[in-house]
């Protein structure tokens, strides 16, 4: 592993793949925070076990545990899923949590350069300092450029995974709520934070959305709300309940959408995915979101949450991956930690 000083990756002609391009891995931090899912934490493994094995249908899984306790613990859980464990690999790089998501490095390819993959060590500071300690979840990108040999840039600034989508053809999509929240980088305005995107991403084209959905943590991530599906098509959640509190946001995001242009001067195909009813735990309301999907090789896994909605979701985007196999996952328990299946997962390109 070597730090990058100097040169970006856009001036170096590296970008960063859309997530519906092909994988070489997925990583993924296996959770063990009680405080995350408080007095739910144990009802979680069935349905992350779940998610490993579909995985691992299709790529390799690499997994950050603490030691080998945690990996035989684990191990015991992917052994009743009934995953290919030849296909999951372990990897004893401590966490504070599981949002790997978050936490990981951002994976670039340069098919021209000598080393054709790098990666991006953001800082990562638990959205805002909410949930410390985070020390841990901020070395990870440095343990897998170490393990992977890669060069590792490091922007110096925070910058989450879920923050951003990109449709692998120079657009970048995200949300003022978050990325221009005070808690993040408050010396920086707009247009630097932009700068930063385009440099360490390799774009050119940055789309700004609103607002993000209740209940989320994160200050309106855009993976609970707007993510690519091809290089030109989106879905975004919509919420046709006028009473709802998500109502009003969704319908501005919705309408932004349909203004916006992508690099190439055309519109953005929308197709518009339902929200599940409200989830709500012990008087909360929870960021249940279909949009929540993580796109892997073979599946596009889909948080379900028993809901009258699931199936109009699934379909729907069914109908957008016609080469891959949709499947809902419960994550009725999941979604109590704030987060589901994208959240949890930061792919790795070929």
């Amino acid at each position: 592993m070597k730090i990058e000083n100097g040169k970006t990756p856009l001036e170096l002609g590296y970008t960063f793949p859309a997530e519906f391009y092909p994988h070489a891995a997925t990583w993924l931090s296996w959770p063990h925070k009680e405080a995350s899912w408080p007095g739910k934490i144990a009802t979680i493994f069935p349905a992350y076990a779940q998610f490993v094995k579909l995985l691992a249908e299709g790529e390799e899984v690499h997994i950050n545990v603490a030691d080998q306790k945690m990996e035989e613990f684990a191990l015991s859980h992917l052994l009743n899923a009934e995953a290919d464990l030849s296909k999951v690999i372990f990897h004893h790089f401590p966490t504070n949590d599981a949002w790997c998501r978050d936490h990981g490095p951002a994976f670039l390819i340069n098919e021209k350069a000598a080393q054709r993959k790098a990666l991006v060590k953001w800082k990562y500071n638990a959205w805002g300092n909410k949930y410390p300690p985070y020390d841990l979840d901020n070395e990870i990108p440095f343990h897998i450029a170490k393990y992977r040999d890669t060069p590792c840039f490091t922007p110096g600034i925070v910058m989450e995974g879920g923050s951003i989508e990109v449709n692998g053809k120079g657009t970048l999509m995200t949300t003022e709520a978050c990325l221009l929240n005070p808690n993040r980088n408050p010396h920086l305005s707009k247009s630097q934070i932009e700068k930063y995107l385009r440099d360490y991403y390799g774009v050119e084209n940055i789309l700004w959305l609103k607002d993000g959905i209740v209940g989320d943590d994160t200050d309106g991530h855009i993976d609970d709300l707007t993510r690519f599906v091809n290089e030109d098509t989106v879905v975004t959640v919509v919420e046709h309940d006028k009473q709802d509190e998500n109502y009003q946001a969704l319908k501005e995001n919705t309408e932004l959408l349909s203004q916006l242009k992508l690099e190439n001067g055309k519109s953005i195909n929308i197709i518009e995915l339902p929200m599940p009813a409200p989830v709500i735990f012990e008087d909360m309301r929870l960021p249940a979101s279909y949009a929540n999907f993580y796109i892997a090789n073979k599946h596009v896994i889909v948080p379900t949450f028993r809901d009258l909605n699931d199936e109009k979701a699934l379909e729907l985007l069914q109908g957008c991956f016609p080469d891959r196999k949709v499947v809902g996952v419960d994550s009725w328990d999941l979604i109590w930690g704030l987060g589901s299946f994208h959240c949890l997962s930061q792919q790795e390109p070929f």
